[in-house]
């Protein structure tokens, strides 16, 4: 049984592949997609505990992808993991609700805390 389904979100595959060999080990399903729009199509199709996205993205960028899951699925959690922070995102962001901010290179425990802490969050 899966603790939770994760959607990552991000056109890097070295970090699509991180995320996946970090989390489902954890027992958390992962579900990977190269891009915003392939995303929010996954949303459509299947629930998800939490979002992982990135903020740079060719299509549709992090922050639009986080503006939207809001807007249709408020209970889903999202974590913004970017190489591209700066204050000024990262407060827009959390005002947006995102649960998190993680910074790339992340490790595996930095990301698996962020998941637990956001699935325990989703959970109250």
């Amino acid at each position: 049984m899966s603790k939770g389904r994760i959607l990552v979100i991000d056109d890097e595959s070295i970090v699509r592949t991180s995320c996946s060999r970090a989390l489902s080990p954890e027992g958390y399903e992962v579900v990977s997609v190269q891009n915003g729009s392939e995303g929010l199509k996954m949303l459509e199709e299947g629930q998800f505990d939490i979002v992982l996205t990135d903020l740079k993205m060719p299509d549709i960028d992090g922050i639009e992808v986080l503006s939207k899951v809001k807007e249709k699925w408020p209970e889903t959690e999202v974590i913004i993991i970017t190489g591209y922070q700066t204050v000024d995102t990262a407060v827009r962001s959390i005002k947006l609700g995102a649960f998190d901010y993680v910074e790339k290179p992340f490790t595996p425990d930095t990301l698996i805390a962020a998941v637990t802490n956001a699935l325990a969050n989703r959970k109250k």
